[in-house]
């Protein structure tokens, strides 16, 4: 039987930021949000191979080869021009990976390493790849050590998170929006999915952390702000909240147009949430 394959587009082998301790973080391509305040909006969409992005790449790692983009890793320096230029927010660096390619990877890395984590764009939409990249890793005496994780927007049926929490150990998910009006201004779709999926996890014990961005005058208003407090009060326990701080880099030109989020708000929003009695409040450490 063939391994399962994902679209890879970036990989980091060494991330604190993205789960608990040292990983490494596959980021697939292709999201099922449109999220306006994306700082990766890159790996939103899917290449279509139109080849605008050919003549923007002076190091020539872009090529159209019989109607399809191909690229080469070797000559590219990652000046990320092709980005830039690509109509549909896609990533024509992207590149094909088996199971059997990240294993390699993660034992190559293991001595530095505490988990793996899977990112996006959004990795449930490219879950059988997931499900069976968690399974080797738990079947392999040498990384079985390594604990798996999921970034995802929540954006997943309930059959689809029936597969994949059983090989999961901990899921980091984004609300981006109580309101559900304002959910759908800022991704494109509604927020019903993503708050069923935290309860899911969180039933599963498997919701290590609920992240929340604050947008200025959009998502730190007061009832956004007792949404997520009503909201974490009834999951119950200590789930870990992380407060984001929408910030410039990264994003779309429409998105430049919004005011950055402070630090003095997100302490604001974060004394807030301590107050009403939400006690694992986590805020950035570095805004930009």
């Amino acid at each position: 039987m063939n391994s399962p394959r994902a679209t890879v587009s970036k990989i980091l082998t060494y991330s604190i930021v993205d789960g608990p301790g040292n990983r490494l973080v596959i980021f697939l391509q292709g999201c099922n949000f449109n999220c306006t305040a994306c700082h990766n909006p890159h790996t939103i969409g899917e290449c279509n191979h139109c080849g605008d992005c050919v003549p923007a790449c002076h190091a020539d790692a872009l090529s159209l080869v019989d109607g399809r983009i191909v690229f080469n890793p070797l000559t590219c320096d990652q000046c990320d021009d092709c980005l830039a230029v690509c109509p549909i927010n896609a990533n024509p660096m992207v590149r094909d990976y088996d199971v059997a390619d990240i294993l390699e990877l993660a034992r190559r890395h293991r001595p530095f390493l505490t988990g793996v984590t899977v990112s996006g764009g959004e990795p449930t939409r490219q879950l059988g790849f997931v499900v069976a990249l968690f399974e080797a890793i738990k079947a392999d005496e040498e990384l079985a050590g390594l604990d798996c994780f999921i970034d995802s927007n929540g954006h997943l049926g309930a059959s689809g998170w029936d597969s994949l929490l059983p090989v999961t150990d901990g899921v980091m998910l984004d609300i981006k929006s109580f309101d559900d009006a304002v959910h759908r201004e800022l991704t494109g779709k509604e927020n019903l999915k993503s708050l069923r999926s935290a309860r899911l996890i969180h039933e599963a014990g498997k919701l290590y952390e609920l992240r929340f961005l604050l947008v200025p005058g959009v998502t730190d208003s007061d009832d956004e702000l007792d949404g997520l407090v009503d909201f974490m009060k009834d999951l119950g326990g200590d789930v870990r909240v992380k407060l984001n701080a929408f910030q410039h880099h990264g994003v779309r030109p429409k998105a430049l147009e919004w005011e950055k989020m402070s630090k003095a708000g997100v302490d604001k929003a974060a004394a807030r949430l301590r107050e009403a009695g939400i006690p694992n409040v986590v805020t950035p450490a570095v805004y930009l």
